[in-house]
């Protein structure tokens, strides 16, 4: 693809991973090393000894001074991590600290309640809600979607489901491929105005294969989705959001940021993202490159702290956004998903889950999803079986780094507590 694509890669809201298999569409950013400075956030250590992963005790090498605080000061040091990690278990924080600056040209340091844009980990949110709608009886998660929405073609509405959709099963693309999207996202300064503009986009363009047969990501279908809840609720999308997954969830530091926010609130982290030259660059102060839409939709870009990540996470496995039925329901895999390159014969692959991604890593549960697009490179995992949550939130979105370092430090804090 040409350069015009990536003129408007501020609006790409992609799952990391689907992102780095695309990297040649994005290919004037570039990889290029940068000093970043590091400032511990305060952490709250848990009190605890010993290295058994499977107890109510801390490795030694997840605590404040340990194996994986120094690699996190390396990092930093190295220009290669700008943003939040957060560790924590059964509810305390065992290790959280902040690095580089939220907005460098005002000197703003990345801090524990910096708010950074989320990315795909946002369709998190977009998940619950529906699941939520389905406890009420509302949603069902084998009906069509011409039953809650108008306008799609007869082909479409009587073969996707709300369970397609969820699971990327759908044969929906992405909305941010079309030329008409690029040429107007411009114009949409309202959420509504958002939402019904990403939508009319979604419903003339043609499935890639039937519902069911594969798996491939698709933002357009969690757009989709965000336009059921507003149906179904009767409420905005966002504020639906607002009341029933970041309320409720206890969530102070999240919200889907317009652009105007954005640009004057120090308290959301700015985005940097490389150019070929090795520049890093502020996505927003670069609309000759970037294109930044005026809010984030359903598949991606509310803006979270990692303490309120910290949150969420707790109240969606204390059943507190769900009920324990249709928690279980909604984290359950329901979707192999293709082998990674390396995966040791007999491992079991992830699976796809109502919204998160379901793993079983020697015996544990995990849950989580990352995201990731010029600026920002996010990712969350949750432990079932242990309480152990992990946060990172980068405001260096560099996705041409395969694999990218949020991944990295995903997979090492995995290894320190399974063990």
């Amino acid at each position: 693809m040409t350069i015009t694509l990536a003129k408007h890669a501020g609006v790409l809201h992609r799952d990391m991973e689907s992102l780095l298999s695309r990297r040649s569409a994005l290919g004037v950013l570039g990889v290029a090393p940068v000093v970043a400075s590091g400032v511990f956030a305060g952490a709250t250590p848990v009190r605890a000894e010993g290295t058994a992963a499977g107890s109510d005790r801390v490795p030694r090498d997840l605590r404040p001074g340990g194996a994986f605080d120094r690699r996190l000061s390396q990092l930093a040091a190295e220009g290669r991590l700008s943003g939040t990690v957060l560790l924590a278990h059964k509810g305390k924080t065992v290790l959280e600290r902040a690095y580089g600056m939220a907005n460098a040209r005002t000197s703003v340091r990345n801090g524990p309640d910096t708010a950074f844009a989320l990315a795909s980990v946002a369709k998190l949110f977009t998940a619950i809600a529906v699941s939520q709608l389905a406890e009420r009886g509302q949603v069902d998660f084998g009906q069509t979607i011409g039953a809650y929405l108008d306008g799609f073609p007869a082909s479409v509405a009587g073969s996707v489901t709300v369970h397609h959709l969820l699971t990327h099963t759908s044969g929906m693309g992405n909305f941010q491929d079309s030329e008409e999207f690029r040429a107007n996202v411009a114009s949409w300064t309202s959420g509504a105005a958002m939402l019904d503009g990403i939508m009319g986009v979604v419903r003339e363009t043609e499935l890639r294969f039937a519902p069911g047969t594969r798996h491939d990501y698709s933002n357009s279908g969690f757009v989709t989705l965000g336009a059921i809840v507003q149906a179904v609720s009767g409420q905005p999308f966002y504020d639906y959001i607002r009341e029933h997954v970041f309320a409720a969830a206890g969530m102070t530091r999240t919200d889907y940021y317009t652009l105007p926010q954005r640009l004057t609130d120090d308290r959301i982290a700015r985005p940097y993202a490389l150019l070929s030259t090795g520049e890093r660059v502020d996505t927003l102060e670069r609309p000759d490159l970037f294109w930044a839409g005026f809010i984030g939709e359903p598949a991606g870009d509310a803006f979270a702290s990692a303490r309120d990540m910290a949150r969420f996470a707790r109240a969606l496995t204390g059943n507190r956004l769900l009920g324990p039925a249709y928690t279980t329901l909604a984290v359950t895999g329901k979707h192999p998903l293709p082998r990674n390159p390396g995966t040791p014969p007999g491992a079991i692959p992830p699976h796809q889950a109502y919204g998160p991604i379901a793993s079983i890593t020697r015996g544990q549960r995990i849950i989580g999803h990352g995201g990731g697009s010029p600026g920002a490179a996010t990712s969350i995992d949750m432990y079932l079986d242990t309480g152990w949550v992990v946060v990172i939130l980068s405001n260096h979105g560099d996705i041409t780094v395969n694999p990218p370092v949020s991944q990295v430090l995903m997979q090492e804090a995995r290894r320190l507590i399974i063990g």
